[in-house]
């Protein structure tokens, strides 16, 4: 990956904060204004390097949606009798994407000689790759097959993926409501409050 591109939303951050201090320190003016654009310029900027860009966001959606059926594939290989760099090496090949080259690279590292949680690092990004590295590690210390253990964290995942999916669909639900009810609050105040206050105040007074 290109030094441009990992820096590329650092700079906008930096971009957004330089804008954000001096239209607020145009807009106040004086000793006030340039205090109040400078905090203003250095809170954006954080909020904006904490954001993440849309195309790591979809990678990392991609790679969590390809693991458990690269798990899958894995404990199917090594079922067959292929050493793990191999077998890791094949399914990087087959699944592809981002994650057949984080998988690529554990294999290599494998072939190299690294250790298993050293080559099972370059999964650390992908959410809920560490069941996988845990196990493949737990498999080289102890000598377990290690094809079962990839199968159980697979179905674990995708269990997991489907708890999260309906608890998203909870909240979309949830979101929309919220803006019928916003429309509707009103209208029930004006037609149905509203009168009754109005006949009550006139009875008293």
């Amino acid at each position: 990956m290109r030094l441009d591109v990992v820096r590329r939303p650092q700079v906008l951050a930096w971009i957004g904060g330089g804008l954000a201090a001096v239209t607020v320190a145009v807009a106040l003016g004086g000793w006030i204004g340039l205090l109040a654009g400078c905090l203003a310029g250095v809170g954006l900027e954080r909020v904006l390097r904490r954001l993440e860009p849309a195309t790591a966001r979809a990678r990392r959606e991609r790679e969590a949606a390809d693991l458990p059926l690269a798990a899958d594939l894995l404990a199917a290989v090594l079922r067959c009798g292929a050493p793990v760099d191999r077998a890791v090496a094949t399914v990087a090949e087959t699944i592809g994407g981002p994650l057949g080259e984080r998988l690529a690279r554990v294999g290599r590292a494998m072939r190299l000689g690294a250790p298993p949680d050293e080559a099972w690092a370059y999964l650390a990004p992908v959410p809920g790759a560490e069941r996988l590295a845990r196990a493949a590690v737990r498999s080289h210390n102890s000598g377990a097959a290690l094809a079962g253990a990839l199968t159980r964290a697979a179905e674990d995942l995708r269990a997991d993926r489907a708890v999260a999916t309906e608890a998203a669909a909870r909240r979309a639900g949830v979101l929309i409501v919220l803006p019928l009810g916003l429309c509707f609050l009103p209208a029930f105040v004006l037609a149905g409050l509203v009168p009754v206050i109005v006949a009550v105040l006139g009875d008293v007074l």
